[in-house]
C-alpha cells in the first residue's frame, strides 16, 4: 500500500505540468507530500499500543470531529439568504470549532495524566467468570436485591430524588452473571432519567461495573440513550467502582468505553465524619471520582460500611445528594 501512495505522487508532478505550469505543480505536490506525511505520522501512531498512544489517537479523533462539524456548519450557513446571516452563521461555527478544540486539548491532557497515574500498559482487562461470585456484599457497596437507598439534591434546576434500587434481576456479561440496579432521577417530581446499571463482585471483593442502559426523559418520552455502554461491545471494557481492600491513593478506572465512559475513582481517605439526613456517620471512605471526557467535573464520594454511598458532593458547584432514607429487605 505505501508503494501504491509513493506512485501516486511521483504520477501527479507531470500530470499537474500539463495543467498549469511547473511552479503550480511544485506547490501542489508539496501540499500532496505533506497530507502524505501526515498520513503516516497518523499511522505510525495507529501502530503503537498502550495508554498514551490512544489518548492521543482520541484526540485527534475528537479535532478531526470538530473539524467535519465545522464545515458542516459552514455549508449549511451557506444556503442562508442574506450577507448578514452568513457571515453571523459562520462566525458562531468559528467560536463553536475554537471551544471544540480547546475541548480536545482539556481531553487529552486529562488523559495522560490518568496515564501516569495508572502506567501506559493497554487497558483491556482479562475477565474469567470464575473469578466471579454470586451476589454483591461488599460492605461498601451491599447491593443485597431488595435494597433501596433514597437521595435529594438541591440542584438549580430544582430539587432532584434519586432512588437506587437493587433489583432481582440478573443479566450475564462476558459470561458473568451481573446484578441489575436500577437507577431513577426525579426533577421536581418528573422522571428525567432511568437507568439499568450491571454490577458483578470478584472472589477478591471488588464490585465491577460491566455497563448501563440509560434513557434520558423529557415530558415522559424518551430522547436520547446517551451514556448507555456495555462490556464486550464496541471495544467498552468494564470497571471497578468498588475496590475490595481500598487504601489511599489508590487510583482506578471504573468504567472504560473511549469517548463516552471514562469514570476514574481515586480513594482520598477512610476515616471521613460524614452527616446527612439519614444520619451521621464516622469511619467513611471518601473517594474523589472524575472523567478525562469532562474534565471541570469533579465529586467526592463517601461511603459507609454496611450502608452505601451516603453524600456525593460536586466540588464546583458545591451541590450535595444526600442520603434521606434506606429501605433494606
Amino acid at each position: 500500500m505505501k508503494f501504491r501512495i509513493r506512485m501516486m505522487a511521483a504520477m501527479a508532478l507531470p500530470l499537474l505540468v500539463l495543467c498549469g505550469g511547473i511552479a503550480l505543480a511544485g506547490a501542489r505536490n508539496a501540499g500532496l507530500t505533506r497530507s502524505l506525511v501526515r498520513v503516516m505520522s497518523a499511522t505510525d501512531d495507529a501502530s503503537r499500543v498502550g495508554c498514551t498512544p490512544s489518548a492521543r489517537t482520541v484526540s485527534r479523533a475528537c479535532k478531526d470531529t470538530a473539524r467535519g462539524d465545522y464545515w458542516l456548519t459552514v455549508a449549511k450557513c451557506q444556503n442562508l439568504s442574506t450577507q448578514d446571516e452568513l457571515e453571523s452563521c459562520q462566525e458562531e461555527a468559528r467560536d463553536e470549532l475554537a471551544e471544540r478544540r480547546e475541548e480536545c486539548a482539556d481531553q487529552l491532557v486529562a488523559r495522560l495524566e490518568v496515564c501516569d497515574a495508572l502506567g501506559d500498559a493497554p487497558y483491556n482487562p482479562e475477565i474469567d467468570p470464575a473469578n466471579f461470585v454470586a451476589g454483591i456484599d461488599n460492605p461498601l457497596l451491599p447491593y443485597i436485591p431488595g435494597t433501596i437507598w433514597t437521595y435529594e439534591a438541591e440542584t438549580e434546576d430544582g430539587m432532584e430524588t434519586i432512588i437506587v434500587a437493587v433489583t432481582g434481576a440478573t443479566r450475564e456479561i462476558l459470561g458473568v452473571t451481573c446484578t441489575v440496579v436500577h437507577d431513577m432521577v426525579y426533577l421536581d417530581g418528573e422522571l428525567i432519567e432511568d437507568t439499568f446499571d450491571w454490577y458483578a463482585q470478584d472472589v477478591t471483593g471488588r464490585v465491577w461495573y460491566f455497563g448501563e442502559l440509560s434513557y434520558e426523559l423529557e415530558d415522559g418520552v424518551i430522547v436520547n440513550l446517551e451514556g448507555s455502554w456495555e462490556a464486550g461491545v464496541d471495544g467498552a471494557s468494564p470497571g471497578i467502582v468498588m475496590p475490595g481492600a481500598p487504601m489511599v491513593g489508590l487510583v482506578y478506572r471504573q468504567e472504560f468505553l473511549l469517548g463516552e465512559a471514562e469514570d476514574m475513582g481515586e480513594v482520598v481517605s477512610l476515616d471521613e465524619t460524614v452527616s446527612v439526613p439519614y444520619g451521621d456517620f464516622t469511619g467513611a471512605l471518601m473517594t474523589y471520582d472524575f472523567a478525562p471526557v469532562e474534565p471541570d467535573v469533579l465529586e467526592a464520594k463517601f461511603y459507609v460500611p454496611g450502608v452505601g454511598l451516603v453524600l456525593e458532593v460536586d466540588q464546583e458547584t458545591g451541590e450535595r445528594a444526600e442520603l434521606v432514607d434506606v429501605v433494606t429487605p
